[in-house]
């Protein structure tokens, strides 16, 4: 059987009886929806991602509602699904390796070039990028892809509650801090302060940020990012570290427990399916409504981002992962087909769309940047997926492995691998 090395499992040369042939499914379906979770701040200023008053000329019409759809049923939910693939397809790997009789090193050169392409990505094409958040993850989970799964599980967990803890904690704290009233001249007041000059800073970098990709000064943008945002790199790993590792080690527990395995009684994981990401979207939807009353403020959507939502996204990724293994497990026919070609070819996906992106909103491409609403963007999000679902289909009736996953193999392994069928 064949190599598929997007970042996300592979199901390539497993032992005999772990066939998973849901996971390129899964993983087709969890990469276009971080192309719905990105093209605001990809079409628009970063900081509009959570924050529409980062638009340039306004969201447009049913932004406060479209935000708040995209808070319930998007934001953190395919990043954490994909998130959970990537541990599962760490152990697939390195049981692979195992059976070559190479050890964890083979896993950790492939985890050091995919930060590299990260860096890249991060630096040439999007400062959105997770790439490099998942390559120093993994190498940090790296010793313990052996682990039982519910030691995996309960590790994972418990690291996940960690930094939910200390998320809610910082961001929540910070809101009040930002928007309270506190006496002048008091030690609040002055914390406060800070807090506004943080906020006037991000706006003031995100304008320069804009001109540069209006003006179609591509070098320019990329001068910028080196020298105003490299320094953020280590900070915004370190804080990503609090869920990026724990999700890996619980996509690890879940291939250990059998839930990507093709076995009878696959219908009983329809249930939790449905009672997790309904858990997860019923506790999402009053922070959404609160935030949209106050008016989704800076700080208020910071809070609710990255401070409330950790718990209901864990508990929808989960429910989605059950639902689309059962799914990818029955379905059949185009769509499926589909998404499979899309799954295979997941690495090139992402790192295409943002290189599309690019071509769409600079200035010296088409010039969109900026002058997109909410509502616009999520149209143009349906041209995408279009292309994303289209090409794989034609490639991989020629070739083994989509583009970037070729070249992704072949710097791991240190070799050229056959890519031609």
């Amino acid at each position: 059987m064949q190599d598929r090395d997007p970042p996300a499992p592979t199901t390539d040369a497993i032992p005999a009886g772990e066939r998973l042939a849901t996971l390129d499914f899964v993983r087709g379906v969890a990469v276009l929806g971080i192309v719905v979770a990105n093209i605001v701040a990809m079409g628009q200023p970063i900081i509009a991602y959570g924050w529409p008053g980062g638009f340039i000329g306004g969201p447009g019409p049913y932004s406060e509602w479209l935000w708040g759809a995209q808070l319930v049923l998007v934001d953190g939910k395919f990043r954490g699904l994909f998130t959970l693939l990537f541990g599962a397809g760490m152990v697939l790997f390195h049981r692979r390796a195992k059976a070559q009789g190479r050890g964890r090193g083979l896993l950790a050169r492939r985890l050091a070039w995919l930060g590299l392409f990260g860096f890249l990505h991060w630096a040439l094409l999007w400062r959105g990028d997770i790439l490099m958040a998942y390559a120093v993850s993994g190498l940090l989970v790296l010793w313990f892809v052996g682990w039982e799964w519910h030691r995996q599980l309960v590790l994972g967990l418990i690291g996940y509650a960690v930094g939910a803890v200390m998320g809610l904690a910082s961001s929540v704290s910070m809101a009040a801090t930002a928007q309270g009233r506190f006496p002048p001249g008091s030690a609040m007041a002055a914390i406060q302060h800070g807090l506004r000059e943080t906020e006037a800073a991000e706006i003031a970098d995100a304008r320069v940020d804009s001109a540069l990709t209006i003006s179609g000064d591509y070098l320019g943008t990329v001068r910028h990012s080196l020298e105003h945002h490299l320094a953020e790199i280590p900070g915004t790993l370190g804080i990503g570290l609090f869920e990026t590792a724990p999700l890996m080690l619980i996509g690890m527990a879940l291939l250990g427990a059998g839930v990507f395995e093709e076995r009878p009684g696959r219908d009983r994981q329809l249930r939790p399916g449905w009672l997790l990401w309904g858990a997860g979207t019923v506790l999402t939807l009053p922070l959404a409504w609160w935030t949209i009353a106050r008016g989704i403020t800076y700080w208020d959507s910071f809070a609710a981002l990255y401070g409330w939502l950790p718990v209901p996204q864990l508990l929808s990724a989960l429910g989605l992962m059950l639902l689309l293994v059962r799914v990818g497990s029955a379905g059949g026919g185009w769509p499926a087909m589909r998404l499979n070609d899309a799954g295979r070819c997941a690495f090139t996906n992402y790192i295409g769309t943002s290189a599309l992106a690019l071509v769409v909103f600079s200035g010296w491409g088409f010039g969109l940047f900026g002058t997109l609403g909410r509502f616009e963007l999520y149209a143009l999000v349906l041209g995408f997926w279009a292309l994303m679902l289209a090409w794989p289909r034609w490639w991989l009736a020629r070739f083994r492995h989509g583009p970037l996953e070729w070249l992704w193999r072949c710097l791991t392994y240190g070799r050229r691998v056959s890519l031609r069928r």
